[in-house]
């Protein structure tokens, strides 16, 4: 008769060991990055950090076919918009942005205030699409292509989207002027 015998210890093995330190370091790394872009998506400073660790916790299971595919960073990112605009489509409704960490400005921003307080109201205005389009190409200096493989769309609607957007706060700033 064979035995089997199963050892048993402490370590997990060594692949599983690999990819958790590189998972680790991944989280360490891109987390702070992370939150600003989910922040700037959600317009919430806890739903930012509950989409982001959503996010993350969906991509520890998959982290080596993750990493084996691609880019890591694009799936979280696509992982956060797509959770906002569950989560919009949910309520049926927008929720009201709160920009109220502007309100204490930093000594050598003071002057920009008033325009990044203006850029955001007016950003929290747009449909979640258009404001993950805009916070990507104009935050983050994604490409079109960029664009598109977070917002799971072509390259040319992500264009379009940009441009929705951007006609929709130029419309915003002619009637701000003309007051």
């Amino acid at each position: 008769m064979l035995r089997t015998e199963v050892v048993m210890t402490d370590h997990p093995p060594r692949q599983f060991s690999d990819d958790l330190e590189s998972f680790e370091t991944f989280v360490t790394t891109r987390s702070v990055a992370l939150q600003r872009f989910a922040y700037l998506i959600t317009g919430h400073p806890e739903d930012a950090r509950d989409t982001v660790q959503d996010a993350l916790a969906g991509l520890l299971p998959r982290w080596s076919q993750v990493l084996a595919s691609g880019d890591p960073e694009a799936y979280v990112r696509r992982s956060i918009v797509n959770a906002h605009i569950s989560r919009w489509r949910a309520t049926k409704r927008e929720q009201t942005w709160d920009p109220a960490w502007l309100e204490t400005p930093s000594p050598d921003a003071a002057a920009h205030v008033p325009d990044a307080m203006t850029a955001i109201q007016w950003c929290a205005a747009l449909p979640p699409k258009q404001r993950a389009a805009v916070v990507l190409r104009f935050f983050d200096d994604y490409s079109y292509a960029q664009i598109a493989a977070v917002c799971g769309m072509t390259p040319g609607a992500a264009r379009v989207l940009v441009h929705r957007a951007l006609t929709s706060l130029r419309a915003r700033l002619k009637e701000d002027s003309n007051d």
